[in-house]
């Protein structure tokens, strides 16, 4: 793998540069999404990140879903060399970071505020907009209303203020208290960023370091080592104020042996913990991943069988309402649990919840679009030689054009190869719909100062999925992606059903 060009986090007149970290295997996910939702260009990607370009403003950026944070990007760099040097020369290497460019760290650090500052007044212009001041009434206009006594009118809106705050503490009872804490956060976040904004230099501005190593300069170094040599650093260039707990600006680092990347957090909030779910099954950006792949399109039938907690029609529901969608599992305390989540989320009108079992659904042939699901398999939920039976009766549900999206681990995709033959040929031009041009910033810039460097890894990797999953009954491959969960891997794999079971 080439080494990272430098990247001063130069920013072109149309927008900034950002860069969010995904989960292993997502970023064709999150490149996809940036280029969507957000219009982004120069969308490149290193393991675990995506980078990109864009003009739009916070409240476009927090809608991203398959990303786990957001940055505001300072540096993109080749890694630091720490093979053949002294401890003391890396270290200058790493004071670089700061000192060789401090008008481009100012610059982002003004581009960050303006950011958050142009978010908080537009959150000020909603509130009044939501909430407008009460027109004076006139004397004249009492008297020819019944001619209630002042006392009276008061009297009603007092009584009428107190209904609201009961009905509002219920809502926000039923929906968790997380919900506030999350909001108070962000909005003590922004306004610490407008506080610092509004003085006229930096020096007010507090910050801390969090920086993460591996490789070879995690060898030499720790992260500590490095936060701590960073800091100094900062405070002489620019003489801001160390803060370890309630800093306004927090400085992100990775060093390792392929690139060095500096950025500021946009959110203190990460992006995949989504307000909206009250207990968390399945993460988030996976769920909105398999969601995503199905190509979900208005009055579809969507159904996940075997839903438990409810997080993928949950994200589907969040980002594609008009709907029908129902969630069936065989388990009460999962349908107990993804019904509190539906409550919390203010969805427990938009899905339906059956408890039926997986192998035995009440539904007619061929009556149901699109078909997405968590095939379980942890140590509490899991399913050996019945993952070919669950897909015969997903099968039959399906109808003829419909799509199954399912996250499978590997011995179930393992088994899912060694299942039955189909005579139908799988159309090569039609067989994978991913990234058809990804740009990796891997390797060094051209002349036009964007990589043109198609990459072949992620591609090649959901090819080799595709030319290893042969079709299985009617239904065949249409897309697959390997994905980390964490301490196991997973594929999000595609299927379309081609023809009916009779035939």
């Amino acid at each position: 793998m080439a080494a990272v060009p430098t990247d001063s986090g130069s920013r072109p007149a149309a927008g900034a540069r950002f860069f969010c970290t995904a989960g292993r295997g997502l970023e064709p996910f999150l490149m996809r999404e940036v280029r969507a939702r957000l219009a982004a260009t120069q969308v490149e990607y290193i393991s675990g990140k995506v980078f990109f370009t864009t003009c739009s403003d916070l409240n476009m950026l927090k809608k991203l879903k398959s990303a786990e944070r957001l940055f505001l990007l300072i540096k993109k760099q080749f890694p630091l060399n720490v093979s053949s040097v002294s401890k003391g020369k890396i270290l200058s290497e790493i004071q670089r970071l700061i000192n060789d460019d401090p008008e481009n760290w100012l610059n982002a650090i003004s581009t960050w505020k303006n950011l958050l500052e142009l978010d908080a007044k537009k959150d000020k212009l909603f509130q009044r907009a939501a909430n407008p001041p009460k027109r004076k009434v006139e004397e004249n206009d009492i008297i020819n209303a019944k001619k209630l006594k002042t006392e009276q009118l008061q009297e009603l809106q007092e009584s009428g203020e107190c209904l609201l705050e009961k009905q509002t503490e219920e809502e926000t009872q039923e929906q968790g208290d997380f919900f506030t804490e999350r909001e108070k956060s962000q909005e003590a976040f922004q306004n610490d960023v407008v506080k610092a904004a509004d003085a006229k230099n930096q020096k007010d501005l507090t910050f801390r370091v969090s920086c993460r190593c591996s490789g070879a300069i995690a060898k030499t170094f720790t992260a500590q080592e490095v936060g701590r040599i960073t800091g100094i650093a900062l405070m002489k260039q620019f003489g801001w104020k160390a803060d370890l707990r309630n800093p306004n600006l927090e400085i992100f680092i990775h060093l390792n042996d392929i690139y060095s990347v500096v950025g500021i957090p946009v959110f203190r909030i990460p992006l995949a913990s989504r307000a909206y779910i009250k207990t968390a099954g399945l993460r988030s950006t996976i769920a909105w991943a398999l969601a995503s792949l199905a190509e979900i399109q208005a009055g579809a039938f969507v159904l996940d069988p075997m839903c438990g907690l409810g997080t993928i029609l949950l994200e589907a529901a969040k980002e594609w309402p008009d709907v029908y969608y129902v969630g069936a599992d065989v388990s009460d305390s999962q349908l107990l649990g993804a019904c509190d989540n539906l409550k919390a989320a203010g969805l427990k009108n938009k899905i339906e919840l059956l408890q039926v079992s997986v192998i035995d659904l009440p539904l007619p042939s061929e009556s149901v679009d699109i078909i997405i699901s968590d095939i379980p398999f942890g140590k509490k939920f899991k399913l050996g030689e019945d993952i070919k039976s669950i897909l015969q009766e997903m099968e039959r549900v399906l109808h003829v054009g419909g799509a199954i999206v399912l996250l499978l681990s590997e011995e179930h995709h393992r088994r899912l190869q060694d299942g039955e033959q189909s005579s139908i040929p799988l159309n090569s031009k039609d067989s994978h719909t991913g990234e058809p041009s990804i740009k990796k910033c891997l390797k060094p810039r051209g002349k036009t100062g964007t990589s043109e460097t198609v990459s072949s890894s992620l591609e090649a990797s959901s090819q080799e999925c595709l030319d290893k999953t042969p079709p299985f009954g009617s239904l065949v491959p249409v897309e697959c992606h390997k994905v980390s969960l964490g301490r196991t891997d997973a594929f999000i794999c595609k299927y379309r059903k081609l023809h009916s079971l009779g035939r």
